[in-house]
């Protein structure tokens, strides 16, 4: 549901041979799978430890939805090009979408002073949700599914699809003014969008944690699933819509064009949040550990269920 008339220059044109696959036999923290029945590219989060963007993680969602820009909506299922008319992300960890920014990485840094290195970090942020935001500059519809806590970055990240659905139940917010910050990757230009600066700027000052039948209320959530329904939800939808894909896609690219997000925008407002972030103080610092070691406790030692063969991982992650 997010805008932009602003276009990114990606020269590339598909091959007659699809390019090798290894990049993508690499990745430990996201899993693809592509539906030829409903060409629908699903993205699926794993990341080790505390489920947050970890900067592997993070790289590893740059690479694919910067790759599924650059080949204009397609990507390699077996050795064939196919399109991608839906490009789902979603999460693998029981209970969590993603608990957004890694709290370890951005104490070291602000600790260090390190100007440079959150930078680096937020324009990897700005990049990934960037591409999602036009639609990776193709006919591609782009859903957030939703099944667990999805906070701060995390958030931001469901905030920059066309389509929010959400388990009921789900909780999502942005707590970072607990710890006297802002969440920095596009949430104000997101929200403000769907719900207004007002109310946008009420949600971010109150640090607020709210269900997905309240944020359905407001605006936030387009489409709350049965709790354990929302994969089929998902899949229900795409169905439904399916005929009229060419109609929707327009609709949602004169949405951009109305209420466009440029790349400068968010880009402006991550050099606020890094600006920010290197000006709190040990008060702030202490409740970021606070936050660091519940989450910690609560998910490092998760473990994924039903453990599948490395060798099939890899070549279900290359398809």
């Amino acid at each position: 549901m997010l805008m932009t008339t602003e276009k990114v220059s990606y020269a590339n044109r598909l091959s007659e041979t699809p390019l090798p696959a290894w990049s993508r036999r690499m990745m430990q923290q996201v899993d693809t799978n592509y539906d030829p029945n409903l060409r629908a590219l699903w993205k699926y989060m794993k990341p080790i430890g505390v489920p947050c963007f970890n900067q592997n993680m993070l790289e590893e969602l740059h690479h694919l939805f910067t790759e599924l820009h650059t080949y204009q909506g397609h990507t390699i299922d077996g050795a064939e090009w196919v399109p991608v008319d839906y490009s789902i992300i979603a999460s693998l960890r029981s209970g969590v979408f993603n608990l957004g920014g890694d709290l370890m990485l951005f104490l070291n840094l602000i600790r260090e002073k390190d100007r440079e290195g959150l930078l680096n970090y937020a324009m990897y942020c700005i990049d990934s949700l960037y591409t999602r935001i036009i639609g990776h500059d193709a006919s591609t519809v782009t859903i957030s599914l939703v099944q667990g806590d999805a906070l701060g970055g995390g958030f931001e990240l469901a905030l920059a699809s066309d389509l929010i659905i959400a388990e009921a139940g789900t909780r999502l917010g942005f707590p970072e003014i607990l710890f006297n910050l802002f969440p920095g990757m596009g949430a104000y230009s997101f929200l403000a969008r769907r719900i207004g600066a007002r109310k946008t700027e009420a949600m971010l000052l109150s640090g607020n944690i709210y269900t997905a039948e309240q944020l359905a209320d407001m605006g936030v959530v387009d489409i709350v699933a049965p709790a354990g329904e929302g994969k089929r939800t998902v899949e229900q939808w795409i169905r439904k819509h399916h005929h009229h894909h060419n109609g929707m896609r327009s609709i949602y690219e004169c949405r951009r064009n109305v209420w466009p997000i440029t790349h400068k925008e968010l880009t402006d407002i991550a050099v606020m949040w890094v600006d920010a972030a290197l000006k709190i103080q040990e008060i702030d610092l202490r409740m970021m550990r606070r936050l660091l070691k519940a989450q910690s406790t609560q998910h490092s030692n998760y473990r994924y269920p039903n453990p599948v063969n490395p060798v099939e991982t890899a070549d279900q992650v290359a398809a």
